[in-house]
């Protein structure tokens, strides 16, 4: 069975983007990108709401060809590009770059691609992963937590109709006063 994780940057007030999308707050420090690459590379499928899907497929494909790209990102966009990637919508109809769409019941498909063998797979946007959460089948939460209070915007965590018990399992901190934080789901 695949571990599914949800793991993104977020404002110490729990929001992932600030009013009008804004995410220039969590640009994050070579430190933290290398962390987030290496994330990548440990990863063997991607699931992707359709909102990030086409903030990340706007950059990414061609992330390595832009002037000025450091190394990591060259390395990051490379990454992306090849690796295995699922995208849940019903408004889009075609995706590219090693991608899967699935129109269907999300939860149905998380669920069966969790039942396969193979390694992790990450779960990228609120309201995909708050539909996985409510499921039960998110297995491990990685926070990058900038110290910034944004005041609204998306939320990282989506209403629960229960408590989720967590178990830490690590806490780091990067540049700029970012705290990683890791939790297990507590089964």
């Amino acid at each position: 069975m695949r571990k599914l994780i949800y793991g993104m940057n977020v404002s110490l007030d729990g929001y992932i983007a600030a009013p009008g999308e804004d995410i220039s707050w969590g640009v994050p420090s070579d430190e933290l990108f290398q962390f987030w690459s290496d994330q990548l590379r440990a990863t063997d499928l991607t699931l992707y709401g359709r909102k990030l899907w086409q903030t990340m497929s706007s950059h990414w494909p061609t992330g390595d060809q832009r002037p000025g790209a450091t190394p990591a990102e060259i390395e990051f966009a490379r990454r992306w590009r090849d690796m295995s990637k699922v995208v849940f919508s019903s408004t889009i109809d075609k995706v590219d770059w090693n991608t899967r769409l699935v129109t269907g019941d999300a939860v149905a498909e998380i669920t069966r691609l969790k039942a396969e063998d193979g390694g992790p797979m990450d779960i990228g946007g609120p309201t995909l992963a708050g539909a996985a959460m409510r499921a039960g089948l998110i297995d491990e939460y990685v926070l990058a937590t900038s110290p910034v209070l944004v005041g609204g915007g998306k939320p990282f965590f989506s209403a629960l109709d229960s408590w989720v018990n967590l178990n830490l399992v690590e806490t780091r901190t990067f540049p700029g006063g970012v705290t990683l934080t890791r939790y297990e789901t507590r089964r």
